[in-house]
């Protein structure tokens, strides 16, 4: 029963490290401007979503920093 358990455990781990990278993925685009600051809204997985979301505001949409650097130091760590 030990054995199950530990296992159990240790598979929760790991596929929890493999939502994470998802994640990213899908937040790709933040809004930004005045109100939300920097990063800012960053919810959108297309540039497209981001701008119709901007579209008649004081906001514009840029690349979220976490997406963009990922690559970049993925193999410091």
């Amino acid at each position: 029963m030990r054995p199950l358990l530990i296992a159990a455990a240790a598979l929760s781990i790991l596929t929890s490290f493999g939502f994470s990278s998802a994640a990213v993925a899908q937040d790709r685009y933040c809004l930004q401007g005045r109100i939300w600051g920097y990063p800012g809204n960053c919810q959108f997985a297309s540039y497209a979503q981001c701008m119709a979301t901007a579209s008649g505001t004081n906001a514009y949409c840029g690349i979220n920093p976490r997406y963009a650097y990922a690559r970049r130091y993925r193999g410091y760590r």
